[in-house]
């Protein structure tokens, strides 16, 4: 039974999985119904504020069908109330016998009292099925919750010789390092965090806009950490193409699309984190510069670390952080080479 219980919550991981950039704040949640074996209705999360995976996944299936059918579902339904009703209420109301949950969700509102809440009304429900893969699926999601802060992933491109910039470049100008290939992964990342994160040098040398324009997707949430407000409103980054976060020590003002968030000077690399998780910001991808990604890696706040290697040299330029210790996993792109350690 294991096995076919394994089958459709692999299906459920992968209709999930579809939801990846676009569900934030919410988990990403894949639903399949089966009777008799088979697939009789199915559906995932596709942006918060829409339908839950499992209210499109029992839609337009009648009662008599649902008596005999099991729901597998990758993450405990929900049980308060959002901007949707409680979908353990709806599995409920539909007379369904038998549900399989991949892994409890986190989330203090609900953290089993769906799973009770179904037990109670006489549902049969196994829990942990492919619970290790459920969890990592939904990661971002676990780390929020269950650290308090945005899951990390730090990212640079290094040259063959170590270097993460040319020594010397005009204001504004990109020496890239990656390939093209490796600039659209780079952009397709972008697209699956809820913000993207670089310190006010990278801003001042390199004026990036930080968005997906390379990828089909949303635009991150663009964090700043610059302490005493100093980058200047002319910026690309501070164009309407997403929200602007500056993190300083200073002042507490909103204009438009863009925010300065005061936090405390002791620490500004957790206070910021704090102030993110307060934000209900899931996930940041740091880009730079080395100067930010070195106290990211030094703090050990961090969960993944991506790092592109090109087999072109620069001879000279600003040193790339020092990696990480310990096992990683390498993979071949196109010209560049991706090193990828988790924490």
């Amino acid at each position: 039974m294991h096995s076919l219980h394994n089958t459709f919550m692999k299906r459920c991981l992968s209709l999930a999985q579809k939801g990846l950039g676009n569900t934030y704040p919410n988990p990403m949640v894949g639903a399949v119904v089966v009777s008799e074996g088979k697939i009789i209705g199915e559906g995932w999360h596709k942006e918060a504020g829409t339908s839950h995976a499992e209210v499109i996944a029992l839609e337009g299936i009648d009662k008599k069908q649902l008596a005999k059918a099991t729901l597998y579902v990758n993450l405990e339904p929900c049980s308060h109330f959002g901007k949707t009703p409680p979908c353990c209420d709806l599995v409920i109301s539909k007379g369904i016998k038998k549900v399989v949950v991949g892994a409890k969700d986190p989330n203090p509102k609900v953290a089993g009292k769906g799973i009770a809440a179904m037990q109670k009304a006489g549902i049969e429900v196994i829990v942990g099925i492919m619970e290790d893969a459920c969890k990592t699926l939904n990661k971002r999601f676990y780390c929020f919750h269950n650290k308090k802060r945005p899951y990390i992933i730090l990212k640079w491109a290094e040259s063959a010789d170590g270097f993460i910039a040319p020594e010397k470049q005009n204001k504004g100008e990109v020496r890239w390092i990656s390939d093209a290939y490796s600039q659209q992964l780079a952009h397709k990342w972008r697209a699956e965090e809820q913000a993207i994160l670089v310190g006010r040098n990278t801003i001042k040398q390199d004026n990036p806009l930080l968005t997906t324009r390379k990828w089909a997707g949303k635009n991150p949430i663009r964090l700043v950490i610059d302490p005493d407000a100093k980058s200047e409103l002319n910026a690309a980054v501070f164009n309407d193409d997403a929200t602007t976060i500056l993190v300083n020590v200073h002042k507490e003002e909103t204009s438009n699309n863009v925010r300065w968030q005061k936090v405390n000077a002791d620490n500004i690399l957790k206070a910021t984190l704090e102030k993110a998780y307060q934000n209900n910001i899931q996930s940041i991808l740091v880009e730079g510069g080395a100067i930010t990604l070195s106290h990211f890696l030094s703090q050990k706040l961090w969960d993944e670390c991506r790092i592109i290697s090109s087999p072109d040299p620069l001879k000279k330029g600003v040193n790339a952080p020092k990696k990480p210790k310990g096992k990683s996993i390498e993979k071949k792109l196109v010209r560049d080479t991706l090193q990828v350690f988790t924490a």
